[in-house]
């Protein structure tokens, strides 16, 4: 089991084409970010959120529930040939926790699974707070980009 990579989720590509997602805001979809530990199996053929703990999900006393937290989306733009999208940063307070990476998902009944965030390592918060902190909103930064 592992987080092989940051990836784009394969079945996001696809639901881009048949209009499964919609970043507008207001008025769009809800995302959600979710933890996972190093036990994980994630990557670009992740299809669905699945969470808890037989599937790798990080879990804590308080502060973090399975299914993670809603992202708040900042919008989206389009520059020198390339769509982005930007989400706010994202903090889990009172955590105590350790995650390899995430999953960025769709929150609808469906649960479909848009991105696979790798930490590189495990962190981890001791009774404190685990902020997943974005990448700046630029065409050559931004957390999902289309050129």
């Amino acid at each position: 089991m592992a987080i092989t990579t940051n990836a784009i989720c394969n079945s996001f590509k696809k639901g881009l084409l048949e209009g499964t997602y919609n970043f507008k805001t207001p008025g769009g979809n809800t995302f959600k970010l979710a933890l996972f530990t190093n036990s994980a199996t994630l990557g670009k053929s992740t299809t669905v959120f699945a969470g808890g703990s037989p599937n790798g999900e990080s879990s804590s006393p308080a502060g973090y529930s399975s299914g993670g937290k809603a992202l708040v989306n900042g919008g989206t733009s389009l520059a020198t040939n390339t769509a982005i999208v930007d989400f706010a940063d994202l903090s889990f307070t009172n955590v105590t926790l350790t995650a390899r990476g995430a999953l960025i998902y769709q929150s609808d009944a469906t649960k479909t699974a848009v991105a696979v965030l790798d930490f590189g390592s495990d962190k981890t918060a001791s009774s404190g707070t685990f902020t997943i902190q974005f990448p700046a909103f630029t065409t050559s930064a931004a957390i999902l980009r289309i050129a």
